[in-house]
């Protein structure tokens, strides 16, 4: 038995394991995001990472040990970017679990792109392949082909969405003149986006990958300062694409090989969901592709073997593993 027919034997086997939702009632008011629980403690935030597979701004299914991927692979970022600007992450007591500093979140996704490509409403590819040349404010050529790299990598924000909500795009003129943050700020923002993207680009080119696109997020401390927030970098706020094969698919007009949750987009739209109507549910063949896939992108960027945490009771884990900080 190949190593990968293992791998997915276990994850078909911890289908039923998977971390759904945690409930600590001591740690006070509970906050439930698409895929995140956090719980405010003070100056201090616990967030906790489920296995809630989200798309289309909905939750689709549970993936094994998605919430681990993600942890982990927000910490070697955070850890890697600390230089360009702060970032919330204050330690790892679990696999799942992130101790953060508080602060107040601006209500913004900045989400930078270096490609015009995508599936979804908010994607600037479903725009222009409606003929739409200005998009978020931008002015975009005419001639170009889906997954084409562009000129320079651009932002596009979003609103903030609350889970069962989607995004809704922004220009810079809407952030401005609804003076959701002061244009001081917003400026700060842009800078340290895109700086955060040129260093993961260049990080992943060296894995031999390409960061196609991401989502940044921001929040003020106690002075006003700006800092990074939620997750960074991760297979669900990026779009990863194999390095070595981009060309050839590209001239082709093939998609890209990917390393990200743009397979699990596909093929919900491929199974007639983009967000509205009942949603199909994965076969377990399919979990465990993504599953394996979300792992893979965390060895490949960070060059380290992905062991997972396998106890049963991951909720008593996670509550035996804050005893101590809580």
């Amino acid at each position: 038995m190949t190593q990968d027919m293992v791998a997915k034997r276990i994850i078909i086997e911890n289908i039923t394991h998977v971390l759904k939702t945690v409930d600590i009632p001591n740690l006070g008011k509970k906050y439930s995001g698409k895929v995140r629980d956090s719980y405010e403690l003070d100056d201090k935030r616990v967030i906790i990472t489920t296995d809630r597979q989200s798309a289309f701004d909905r939750v689709l299914g549970f993936i094994p040990f998605k919430g681990q991927v993600l942890t982990r692979i927000s910490e070697f970022w955070f850890n890697k970017t600390a230089d360009i600007i702060p970032n919330h992450l204050i330690s790892v007591p679990d696999a799942n679990v992130m101790l953060v500093q508080n602060c107040k979140v601006i209500p913004i996704e900045m989400v930078v792109r270096g490609y015009i490509t995508g599936v979804t409403d908010t994607s600037i590819w479903g725009s222009y392949e409606k003929g739409e040349r200005v998009i978020y404010g931008i002015k975009f050529p005419e001639g170009l082909r889906k997954n084409q790299k562009l000129s320079q990598p651009i932002i596009t924000p979003t609103t903030k969405a609350k889970s069962g909500h989607h995004d809704e795009r922004l220009s810079e003129k809407d952030i401005i003149q609804r003076k959701i943050v002061t244009p001081a700020i917003w400026k700060q923002m842009k800078t340290a986006a895109l700086a955060l993207f040129a260093r993961g680009q260049k990080i992943c080119d060296q894995a031999g990958i390409i960061l196609v696109d991401t989502k940044y997020e921001f929040g003020l401390d106690e002075e006003g300062k700006l800092i990074l927030v939620d997750e960074l970098h991760t297979p669900d706020s990026s779009r990863y694409w194999v390095k070595k094969t981009y060309e050839k698919r590209f001239s082709f007009g093939e998609e890209p090989e990917s390393y990200d949750k743009e397979p699990l987009r596909i093929w919900f739209k491929e199974h007639g969901y983009t967000g509205k109507g009942k949603i199909p549910k994965m076969p377990p063949s399919f979990i465990a592709k993504m599953s394996r896939l979300y792992m893979g992108i965390y060895e490949k960027i960070t060059g380290e073997k992905f062991t997972p945490d396998m106890v049963k009771n991951i909720d008593k884990r996670i509550k035996n593993n804050l005893r101590g900080i809580i």
